[in-house]
């Protein structure tokens, strides 16, 4: 079914979020959330600075490969954002400008570790494999 005419306003989507340590959280939360309010609000310490303004980069994430395509692209200021990010690639976006939905059912994102309050949780020994596709 395509998304643009998804209308079930009682339906919750998943999305898992890896914490650079290992730490694995399952998310729900209904369509049109920016994810990284879903984030923020179960208690992940994402750093989330400017509050969805796409004016940082502190609520940066790595998504899954498998998880990319049904996502919309980027727009300009979002990309400009990612190239300030020393360690952006191709599995990068901005958690502020992904809104929940259809999309998300299933999307595997990893904090990046720029985007952490917490120094305890920036241990990163799984990210090649998961920004490679694999999420085990």
């Amino acid at each position: 079914m395509p998304y643009d005419n998804w209308t079930d306003p009682d339906a919750v989507f998943t999305t898992l979020a890896l914490l650079p340590n290992g730490e694995s959280r399952s998310l729900q939360a209904p369509a049109g959330w920016r994810l990284m309010e879903v984030l923020r609000d179960y208690g992940l310490p994402i750093r989330a600075e400017c509050g969805g303004a796409c004016a940082c980069a502190t609520c940066h994430v790595h998504v899954a490969e498998s998880g990319r395509l049904p996502l919309s692209a980027p727009e300009d200021d979002e990309l400009d954002r990612l190239a300030e990010i020393f360690d952006a690639d191709d599995s990068s976006r901005l958690a502020c400008q992904i809104l929940t939905g259809p999309q998300t059912d299933g999307l595997a994102v990893r904090l990046a570790q720029g985007s952490l309050r917490d120094d305890s949780l920036r241990d990163d020994p799984l990210r090649d494999d998961f920004v490679a596709g694999g999420v085990s």
